[in-house]
């Protein structure tokens, strides 16, 4: 689509699985409201699904205005076809400005899908998304144009190298997905109420070729969006073995335990749920402690907002020490074990 509609809202994909919403949406709503006040215009949410209209109440209380809401039972359980028709015909209808997905198994497979439908450019794994005025060159005219309220859709890039800001004034709407917990989740205002948009979509018997017949769901190992502590290890915890350092601090500071890629790429932990990072978990704790991790803006990126944060490092110049309040240069073999020392004499007094 080219249609700029300058009155179109700012819409949120409303992932929801078995009559719950994903806790990214509610982090998306209150972002959106940002952008939506800044634009002038309201926050819309699109929710398909088969008896799922009572999700609306939450979305009001989280700040969207609209809940447009495709009921059908084709919609129960998700498959990309069927609810990228549901997108894609009401975008048309509708014409937003933006549309928002959280950057989850569902959003990075219905995102591409919908913006490819509508000749809409999208940007995926967003850290940050802003409104502002921009000059871009015309390749044609070689000169200098203004465009006015672009969304400005933030993310690392080259591996994490640069931090790219990527806009896209031509084509409409403006498209991303945002990894969880990337923004905090506001307060619910239970008194806010909303319109509900009830919307019929013709679904194409072509689209319903693949039908899920069984549905295994495994539960995360472990909390780490959660926890009000985060104790993490890497590369230089040195082995699996000794990673049982890192989950001792935990145990002792009631704490989860988190790692970098380069501990999970090591198998130091069995599991990716454990991964902090711009591939991984987003988290902001009241207390995160960083054993053996140099601090690649990687990882930097998905634990730097975190209140207070501790360092400990071998190494007086590695990149974790300029994001942290405190900072430890030692061996983590003695320094974690006079910690743990420290807070059992602690407990006890």
């Amino acid at each position: 689509m080219n249609r700029k509609n300058p009155e179109g809202e700012v819409w949120i994909f409303a992932e929801q699985e078995d009559g719950k919403l994903q806790d990214v949406v509610l982090e998306l709503c209150g972002r959106a409201r940002e952008l939506a006040d800044k634009l002038g215009v309201k926050v819309g949410a699109v929710l398909p699904g088969r008896g799922v209209a009572d999700l609306s109440k939450t979305l009001f209380a989280y700040g969207v205005d609209k809940v447009y809401v495709v009921d059908d039972p084709n919609l129960a359980r998700f498959t990309t076809s069927p609810y990228a028709c549901v997108l894609q015909t009401l975008i048309e209808k509708y014409a937003p400005q933006i549309v928002l997905y959280g950057a989850t198994h569902i959003g990075r497979d219905l995102a591409p899908r919908v913006a490819s439908a509508t000749r809409s450019g999208m940007t995926a794994d967003c850290t940050d998304l802003q409104i502002d005025d921009v000059e871009l060159l015309d390749s044609k005219t070689k000169t200098k144009v203004q465009y006015k309220n672009l969304l400005q859709q933030i993310r690392p890039a080259f591996g994490g190298n640069i931090v790219a800001t990527i806009v896209n004034p031509e084509q409409w709407p403006q498209m991303a997905t945002v990894r969880e917990g990337v923004f905090p989740k506001g307060e619910a205002d239970e008194t806010r109420v909303g319109e509900i948009v009830e919307e019929k979509v013709e679904i194409d018997a072509s689209l319903l070729a693949v039908e899920a017949l069984e549905r295994f769901v495994e539960e995360k190992k472990v909390d780490l969006k959660g926890a009000r502590v985060v104790v993490a290890g890497g590369a230089g915890v040195g082995s699996k073995e000794n990673f049982k350092l890192i989950f001792d601090l935990a145990n002792a500071l009631g704490g989860a335990v988190g790692a970098s890629r380069a501990a999970v790429d090591g198998g130091y932990v069995d599991s990716h749920d454990y991964q902090i990072g711009q591939t991984g978990t987003t988290v902001r704790p009241a207390l995160y402690v960083a054993c053996g991790i140099s601090g690649a803006i990687q990882h930097r990126a998905g634990m730097q907002d975190s209140a207070k944060i501790i360092a400990i490092n071998t190494d007086p110049d590695a990149p974790i020490f300029s994001v942290a309040h405190y900072g430890i240069v030692g061996d983590l073999n003695q320094v974690i074990p006079a910690m743990i020392k420290a807070v059992k004499e602690r407990v006890v007094d």
